[in-house]
């Protein structure tokens, strides 16, 4: 049966401070955050015992709950960041932009004549049967 391995965390400054304990010893180590600091303890835990034969319990305060709800806001919080800044219209051009047709790349142009074959005409609108018939 192995003995289980101890990795206690506590916070000093921006610092955290590892200390790794079983089968008789303790090793120490810092790491600048708590993630780190987990990673740290990994390493820790390898010059204890062999991967495969240790199990670790993780503690901050005592207490692995406090323990993995710290490491895991720390995992799941996104970084600050600045909000975007979007400009506004420059007397109302952005939207005669947003309502003309996209540039075409030169070279991708079509010839004259087929761009006016494609413009739809103005048709008239067709005399129904049942209107035509009404009206003779």
């Amino acid at each position: 049966m192995t003995e289980p391995i101890t990795a206690s965390y506590v916070q000093e400054d921006d610092d955290w401070k590892v200390t790794v304990s079983g089968s008789g010893k303790e090793l120490t180590g810092r790491a600048p955050g708590i993630i780190a600091a987990r990673d740290r303890a990994d390493q820790l835990v390898e010059k204890l015992s062999p991967p495969e034969r240790s199990t670790v319990v993780h503690l901050l305060n005592g207490s692995a709950f406090d323990f993995t709800a710290a490491y895991m806001t720390a995992r799941l919080t996104l970084p600050e960041i600045e909000p975007l800044e979007v400009p506004p219209p420059a007397n109302g051009k952005a939207k005669e932009k947003i309502d003309a047709k996209p540039p075409v790349p030169q070279g991708k142009e079509l010839p004259k004549a087929v761009d006016e074959a494609k413009a739809p005409e103005k048709a008239e609108p067709a005399k129904t049967p049942a209107k035509a018939a009404q009206t003779s």
